[in-house]
C-alpha cells in the first residue's frame, strides 16, 4: 500500500508538523553528527523551498538514559544542512510564540520531544497533540526509524491532521521493500550487541558474527568458558537460536587477544582463557565466498570490537566484499553505517545504506509498524 508523498502538494503558507529523527550518539557531552541530520536536511529543504512553515519534532535518548538532553547542540549540527530555528520547548508559552511568528519558507526545531510525558501516552487527546495540531495544516513523517514506537509524535498526530511521507522516509521504505521482494534468495549478516531484535529474522540464511555468533556457537554445544558472563543476559535467547540453528552459518575460527595483539584460534579450541573481539580469518574469508554468489545482502551490526586495533578486520572485509558484490545490498544504519565511513569505503558500492535499525528488522521481518498502520488512516 502506497502511502501520501509531499512531493505534490502545494504547502505555501502551510503550517507543517514534520517528525525527523536525529537521535544520535553522544560522546563526552558532545551530539555527534550522523548522516541523519544530512538526509532529513533535504526534506526541510523542500518544505522551506514549497514557502511552508515548518515546525519540527524529535528526540535524543529515553528519559534516565545517560544520552537524554536537549536539542540545542542537534540544532547547531542541523544548522551546517539547513537554516532552521530553535526554541529550547516545546509547548509552553516560547514555544507557541516561535510557531505564531514563523514566517513562510521557515523552519523551527522545537526541542526534545520526549520531555514531555505525553510523549508516552499516545492518544489524540494531550496537550502535545491539542497544542501543535491547533494551528496546524498537515502532519509529515520522515523518520521510518521510529515508526516502530508507539509514541505521540509517531502514531497520534495522523488520527486528526492529513498526514503525509516526507523524501527520507519515501526513499527508505523504497529500498527496503527492493530487499524485502528478495527475502527468499538474501543473505542476512547479522551480528554487533543486540541480540534479540535479531532473532526476528533467523527464518532466513544468515552469517552469524559478533556476540550473536558466540550465542550461536553455545546454542551448538560450544563452551565459552568465561565468555559466558559477558554473555548472561542474552543467554535466554539460546532456545529460540536452536530451532533456527540449520539457517545459521557460525565461524570456524576466531581472533581472541593475546596481550592486545590479534590471533586467530579454531572453534574446536574452545574455550579459550584470552578474550574473543572478532571472526577469525578462515571466517571471513567463509563469509566472503557466501557474499560473492548472494543475490541480496541485508548487513546489521559489527562482526567485533571495531573500536580494537587488529579487530576492526571483519568487519572491514566484510563490509569490502559486500561493496563489491553484485548482488542488492541493504547496510543496516547505526554502527554499520559509521564503520563503512571510518573504513573509507566507497558507498557507491551499496545499494542502499539504511538510517534505520530496530525500525527495519521488525519490517522485513514482517511486522506491523505502528507508525506506518497510522499513516493507513489517511488512505
Amino acid at each position: 500500500m502506497k502511502l501520501k508523498s509531499i512531493k505534490n502538494l502545494d504547502l505555501k503558507g502551510k503550517l507543517v508538523i514534520l517528525r525527523i529523527d536525529i537521535n544520535t550518539e553522544i560522546i563526552n557531552g558532545k551530539v555527534q553528527d550522523n548522516p541523519r541530520f544530512f538526509e532529513h536536511a533535504k526534506t526541510i529543504k523542500f518544505l522551506k523551498g514549497k514557502k511552508a512553515r515548518v515546525v519540527i519534532l524529535a528526540h535524543q535518548g529515553s528519559p534516565n538514559g545517560h544520552d537524554f538532553t536537549s536539542l540545542e547542540q542537534h540544532s547547531k549540527i542541523l544548522g551546517k544542512y539547513v537554516k532552521i530555528k530553535f526554541v529550547n520547548d516545546i509547548i509552553g508559552k516560547k514555544a507557541i510564540n516561535s510557531i505564531q511568528n514563523l514566517k513562510n519558507g521557515e523552519a523551527l526545531l522545537l526541542d526534545n520531544v520526549r520531555f514531555l510525558k505525553e510523549e508516552f501516552n499516545p492518544s489524540i487527546d494531550n496537550k502535545l497533540i491539542n497544542i501543535l495540531s491547533e494551528k496546524a495544516d498537515y502532519f509529515v513523517q520522515d523518520a521510518f526509524s521510529i515508526c516502530h514506537r508507539n509514541q505521540t509524535s509517531v502514531v497520534s498526530f495522523p488520527k486528526i491532521l492529513p498526514s503525509y511521507i516526507g523524501l527520507v522516509m519515501e526513499n527508505e521504505l523504497k529500498n527496503i521493500d527492493k530487499l524485502k521482494s528478495k527475502t527468499k534468495n538474501a543473505l542476512f549478516i547479522l551480528g554487533g550487541t543486540k541480540t534479540k531484535d535479531l532473532l526476528l529474522l533467523l527464518k532466513n540464511k544468515t552469517l552469524s558474527s559478533g556476540m550473536f555468533s558466540l550465542l550461536c556457537l553455545m546454542a551448538k554445544g560450544y563452551n565459552l568458558g568465561k565468555e559466558k558472563e559477558i554473555l548472561k543476559n542474552d543467554i535466554k535467547y539460546i532456545s529460540v537460536i536452536k530451532k533456527y540453528i540449520e539457517n545459521i552459518i557460525t565461524p570456524v575460527d576466531l581472533a581472541v587477544s593475546v596481550n592486545g595483539k590479534r590471533k586467530n584460534i579454531s572453534v574446536l579450541d574452545l574455550p579459550s582463557k584470552y578474550p574473543i573481539y572478532d571472526i577469525g580469518d578462515k571466517t571471513i574469508e567463509l563469509y566472503k565466498k557466501e557474499i560473492a554468489k548472494s543475490k541480496a545482502i541485508f548487513f546489521k551490526g559489527a562482526a567485533g570490537r571495531i573500536e580494537e586495533k587488529g579487530f576492526e578486520l571483519g568487519t572491514k572485509e566484510l563490509l569490502k566484499s559486500i561493496s563489491k558484490s553484485k548482488g542488492f545490498s541493504l547496510i543496516a544504519g547505526g554502527s554499520s553505517a559509521s564503520a563503512i565511513g571510518r573504513f573509507k569505503i566507497n558507498k557507491k558500492g551499496f545499494s542502499y545504506i539504511s538510517l534505520s535499525g530496530g525500525a527495519l528488522v521488525h519490517y522485513l521481518a514482517g511486522e506491523k509498524l505502528p507508525g506506518l498502520e497510522a499513516l493507513k488512516i489517511n488512505l
